[in-house]
């Protein structure tokens, strides 16, 4: 059984292992060195100030995270997010990373974000194909913009609306604002 909730400053641990091999062994990450565990516990923090940040835990044990961020920092962008998925190598193709994905996005309807962004360094098909079955469709292609383990990378860009775009937005909810919502309770996938 599959528990999606909301991450805490306790949880850097376990995310850290998570994301170090990905960040030291791959191009998935464009990071060269894996962040310690203190520096993912305040980019869990300052994330949290704004932004859902999901942890998935399967059978007590956390396999996965997402977590959603600033697209751009210019005022006209505030009601778009990049998002990011990452699974355990142990619970890969469980559904981990879609279980993540609903709630995430469910949570950033409910805050009223528009419009999610995912970049996926190339060649990945088991992120492009999680990205696209949760609705997600492709827009294009930076080509070669990162150097990683001796070679250059494309990083392709996709995009979904999450809800039908109004004429004039409401402001977007931090998440404290959400929490006090009815929607709240409902966002949270189960498996």
């Amino acid at each position: 059984m599959m528990k999606i909730r909301l991450a805490t400053e306790a949880d850097a641990p376990a995310v850290q292992a998570i994301y170090a091999p990905i960040v030291r062994d791959t191009v998935i990450s464009f990071e060269y060195e894996p962040p310690s565990v203190d520096e993912v516990r305040r980019r869990i923090a300052k994330t949290l100030v704004r932004y859902p940040w999901l942890i998935c835990e399967r059978s007590g044990d956390i396999v996965g995270y997402a977590y959603a961020g600033e697209h751009s920092e210019r005022a006209a962008y505030r009601w778009s997010a990049n998002v990011s998925v990452y699974v355990d190598a142990t619970a890969r193709r469980l559904g981990v990373g879609s279980a993540l994905y609903r709630s995430l996005f469910a949570l950033l309807r409910l805050q009223g974000f528009i419009n999610v962004y995912a970049g996926i360094a190339l060649p990945n098909p088991a992120s492009v194909g999680l990205h696209q079955a949760m609705g997600m469709t492709p827009i294009g292609v930076y080509h070669c913009v990162g150097y990683k383990l001796g070679a250059w990378h494309d990083v392709g860009w996709w995009e979904m609306a999450l809800c039908e775009r109004p004429e004039q937005p409401e402001p977007v909810l931090s998440l404290a604002e959400a929490q006090a919502l009815p929607g709240w309770n409902d966002v949270w996938s189960q498996g």
